[in-house]
């Protein structure tokens, strides 16, 4: 099969070449978006990261393509009906990293309840002293997990380790499922008023699209925290930046930003000839969110470790291969 290879890492072609020696295979640096003259008559597979969008536009340039393996777990940048309406395949990568993940929400959780950021860069600057970087302890508080899943799963076992009271909230509840991880299922608001820190762990689609808004980010335990490791658009921008300016959140942990893409093309959005005021908005307000001091934004990398990217490439790998074989696997259009 002919694969079009995007955004891998220089080592990523000789893993990925080994273990698919039979394929033709052509490496991109960087997103489909920087490649907009590339086309390819003969092209059965894409293999794309989450900063590849792809509609109509985009398949349109491939037009024999059979199948689009993305190497994440969620797919909202491929848009599946027009895939689907050019009989296009999507396949995912739904568990790779569920420790992973979860290991970075409790680093960015400890970063916030112990002032680590703060500590490190007055240190750098010449000062060392303690004042007034008091944190406070996990055991004892109370966590509001949303998305009980895999990740969540994960959270849970975590917090119970420190000692935390764990809330999660799920749209289909598992009794034997709480039993076991010793959590207690809630509504949203209910998690939303109780909990000290909150924790979203959904994928991003239509029902999960500003899931956390005005109207309930106002009803969360004043002096709480909010840590998203998910998808930004999960959270509405303009919901947290008033929630941070008005003292409802006392801090946040950010590892996604809504409409993040722009913040690493900010020239084209801001010359282009029709700028698109939302996306401006929701850029300037993520700036807003970088430069709190009660923030901490990371780039999107809570996936991030060699074992987790390992693991990725493997069921992408066996996704191909299946695919191949008529077989196919991790189907989700």
């Amino acid at each position: 099969m002919k694969i079009h290879y995007f955004s891998g890492e220089a080592w990523e072609e000789g893993y990925v070449k080994e273990r698919l020696p039979n394929e033709d295979i052509v490496f991109h640096e960087g997103p489909l978006a920087a490649f907009s003259e590339l086309t390819d008559p003969k092209a059965d597979v894409l293999c794309t990261f989450i900063e590849s969008k792809i509609g109509e536009a985009e398949l349109a340039r491939f037009p024999k393509l059979k199948l689009i393996a993305t190497r994440s777990t969620g797919f909202d940048h491929i848009d599946l009906a027009a895939a689907k309406a050019r009989s296009v395949a999507v396949a995912n990568v739904p568990f790779y990293g569920e420790n992973t993940v979860a290991e970075f929400t409790f680093a960015l959780l400890l970063a916030l309840s112990r002032r680590i950021i703060d500590a490190d860069e007055r240190v750098r600057a010449g000062t060392f002293s303690p004042s007034g970087l008091r944190g406070f302890d996990l055991a004892g508080k109370t966590l509001g997990v949303i998305g009980t899943g895999h990740i969540g799963a994960h959270v849970i076992r975590m917090a119970n380790g420190f000692g935390m009271r764990v809330l999660g909230y799920e749209t289909h509840p598992d009794p034997a499922r709480a039993k076991e991880l010793n959590f207690t299922y809630s509504t949203l608001p209910e998690l939303l008023m109780q909990s000290d820190i909150v924790t979203l762990h959904v994928p991003y689609n239509e029902h999960t699209h500003h899931l956390l808004n005005k109207e309930n980010l106002a009803q969360m335990k004043k002096g709480s925290y909010l840590i998203n490791t998910a998808r930004g658009a999960v959270v509405e921008t303009d919901a947290l930046v008033e929630a941070l300016k008005n003292g409802m959140l006392a801090g946040a942990a950010l590892d996604v930003l809504e409409e993040e893409g722009e913040l690493n093309d900010e020239a084209a959005l801001l010359t282009a000839p029709h700028p698109n005021a939302e996306l401006l908005k929701t850029m300037l307000e993520n700036h807003y969110l970088i430069e709190h001091p009660r923030v901490i934004v990371t780039p999107h990398l809570a996936f991030n470790t060699q074992e987790a990217v390992e693991r990725i490439l493997n069921t992408t790998i066996e996704n191909i291969r299946a695919f191949a074989a008529g077989a196919p696997v991790n189907i989700v259009s």
